[in-house]
């Protein structure tokens, strides 16, 4: 599958049409805390449980979800024991990439995140992101060479939120 232009909006919007209970994460949660730094990609932790996993695989299957391999990609059955089979799954939908961590680095899951995630609107579509300070914790954690280069940015973005008095 060769994925469209990048339009996180429509990823989101399957989403939440098939009701999956996530939390944004990643590049597009420091987005949408004042990053400035770009991303291709949608990245969520779901909620682990059944009934959200499998309602996760039909918004899948019409994302028309492909695993990601370098720029190859290839179909796959998923339904919601498969999902659950895997800690991370990298995808190509028909409207970009889409990544989901079960358990992110840094973090317990969705619950840990869910916890202080801010409802946040993301090109008009509400979504819960991840707190500025968990995707600090979750990117220090995973400590890849892109993470390190974000991470001073969005340290000072919470510096500037929250100076020291």
């Amino acid at each position: 599958m060769t994925s469209l232009e990048f339009t996180p909006d429509r990823i989101l919007e399957v989403l939440i049409r098939h009701q999956v209970d996530f939390v944004v994460i990643g590049g597009l949660a420091a987005l949408a805390h004042g990053s400035n730094l770009p991303t291709q990609d949608v990245d969520i932790t779901p909620d682990r449980a059944t009934s959200n996993l499998a309602q996760l695989s039909d918004a899948l299957v019409e994302l028309k979800a492909e695993v990601r391999f370098g720029d190859e990609s290839v179909p796959f059955a998923y339904d919601a024991e498969s999902l659950a089979g895997a800690g991370v799954w990298n995808l190509r939908t028909s409207f970009g990439e889409l990544d989901i961590s079960m358990v992110p680095s840094g973090t317990d899951g969705y619950v840990d995140l869910v916890r202080d995630a801010v409802p946040t609107s993301i090109l008009g579509i509400v979504v819960p992101v991840a707190s500025l300070a968990d995707v600090i914790r979750s990117k220090q954690a995973a400590n890849r060479p892109k993470d390190q280069r974000a991470l001073p940015v969005l340290r000072e973005i919470l510096a500037s939120r929250y100076p020291q008095r």
